[in-house]
């Protein structure tokens, strides 16, 4: 794999591997080919023959070797023809035809001019006959119905008209793709498993069965996830387990108005969780409209991890604004120093010049002095006559101090803290050390063992 990697490499889309190799230059194609020498040493020395499949004369006791890019899909005919002869070749007994009714895979439903929903279908096991009954899994759960036709496509020689390319057919015997007509294919859900009906009830139960494997319903508080086939509800249910995401309900189908109630109801008790991931299927515009009504987030894609991606960057966004918003809702610390050169009223209020020696300065916060005891409320923060919304370390202003008195309470030089409430204190040491800067982080230390004085247990 991963030949479209090598240095100077010139990509030709779904190519064979012989014609890509012969548009490469001298030197790449020099270095491909001696990384598949590498490869038949290595292969060799586990005691594997091996050889470049062009090559060989034989596949009897030789390991083909296939070069391919998954990525741009070139040598990947060559390799599903090599794999196609070699299961023809070697495998003829486990590739006999199984009598019996007959059970198979739904593919894709595709909705074609003049037929209506068709099932593009694998049949693995079986017969299939036009007018049999069919058990498969609807949107709506277990259902049947009655094949009208079965569809195959024509051998290469008989196609005259691209658009006339399947061939109608009585019956069809496994392992063989078919394409099936019949009413009520437009709800079935691809992946699932279809058998023809012989014991109804119990056909019935046993794709629900299967189906119940996947449309699961665990976690109490989780996210709600929809997918349009069940092979890709079983891959987006892995990929979120394994990012540690808890689900709610995981089912297939469209999102309906069930899937908001629900996401709206674990909403209540974690935002983060209350959302839709839609992968590969559609939410309309009522539905998405009642999902922003009820302030549920609704995130669509069709590739996996870029629906899980922008899930996670929402999540990662919003825990950052909520932090913040709690961080910014905490009175922070401060510290200041009274200089006794600017008093510019005594009381009622107390106008004063201060220094701020550390954290921060707001108004509407309540002071105290190295003793813990309160000396007032800061009712305003004016620098040259201007007023601040806040203070912070290194700045000179002048507050007013509600109840206080100077030469009372307060006095010239003498070192006053804010006030922090013990249950603020207590978040700031235990959550949010890390968002307050050094000198924050000091004067804090500094006031709340003021405190512990007094209460020896005071916020811990």
């Amino acid at each position: 794999n991963k030949i479209d990697a090598i240095p100077g490499w010139r990509p030709h889309p779904d190519a064979s591997f012989q014609q890509t190799y012969a548009r490469q230059q001298k030197h790449v194609a020099e270095d491909l080919d001696a990384k598949i020498y590498s490869m038949m040493g290595d292969l060799s020395f586990l005691g594997f023959k091996s050889d470049l499949y062009t090559r060989m004369k034989s596949f009897t006791d030789t390991v083909a070797i296939v070069p391919v890019s998954a990525k741009t899909g070139e040598g990947v005919p060559d390799l599903l023809l090599i794999i196609m002869g070699l299961a023809q070749q070697f495998m003829k007994q486990r590739l006999k035809k199984v009598v019996g009714r007959g059970e198979g895979v739904i593919l894709e439903v595709v909705e074609e001019e003049g037929r209506g929903a068709t099932a593009n279908t694998i049949l693995h096991s079986g017969v299939l006959r036009v007018g049999e009954r069919i058990a498969y899994l609807s949107r709506a759960g277990p259902a049947t119905t009655k094949i009208k036709a079965i569809l195959m496509p024509k051998p290469a020689e008989e196609i005259r008209d691209p658009r006339d390319r399947l061939k109608s057919v009585n019956q069809v015997e496994a392992a063989a793709g078919v394409k099936l007509v019949a009413e009520g294919l437009e709800d079935a859900v691809a992946g699932s498993s279809i058998l023809v009906v012989v014991n109804e009830p119990e056909d019935l139960k046993r794709i629900a069965e299967e189906a119940r494997e996947f449309i699961i319903s665990t976690d109490k508080v989780g996210v709600v996830l929809k997918a349009d086939t069940l092979g890709t509800l079983e891959a987006a249910v892995n990929y979120l387990r394994e990012k540690g995401v808890l689900i709610r309900v995981a089912d297939i189908g469209d999102v309906s108005k069930k899937d908001v109630v629900e996401a709206h109801v674990v909403r209540q008790k974690d935002e983060l969780l209350g959302v839709i991931l839609c992968y590969n299927v559609k939410a309309d515009a009522e539905i998405e409209r009642e999902a922003n009504s009820r302030g549920v987030r609704v995130f669509k894609n069709n590739v996996l991890f870029r629906l899980v991606e922008d899930y996670e960057r929402w999540v990662d966004e919003t825990t950052s604004q909520r932090r913040l918003a709690e961080f910014e809702s905490l009175v922070k610390p401060g510290k200041l120093k009274v200089l006794k050169d600017y008093v510019f009223r005594r009381s009622d209020p107390a106008i004063v010049g201060v220094e701020v020696l550390g954290g921060e300065l707001k108004p509407g916060t309540t002071l105290v002095n190295t003793l813990g005891k309160p000396v007032g409320v800061m009712s305003q923060i004016q620098d040259r006559g201007v007023p601040q919304p806040v203070a912070r370390k290194g700045a000179k202003v002048a507050v007013s101090i509600k109840d206080a008195m100077f030469g009372r309470n307060i006095h010239g030089d003498e070192t006053l803290y804010v006030y922090v409430p013990e249950k603020d204190a207590r978040q700031l040491i235990t959550n949010y050390s890390n968002m307050l800067d050094e000198a924050s982080l000091k004067t804090l230390e500094e006031f709340v063992e003021i405190m512990r004085k007094q209460h020896p247990l005071w916020a811990r």
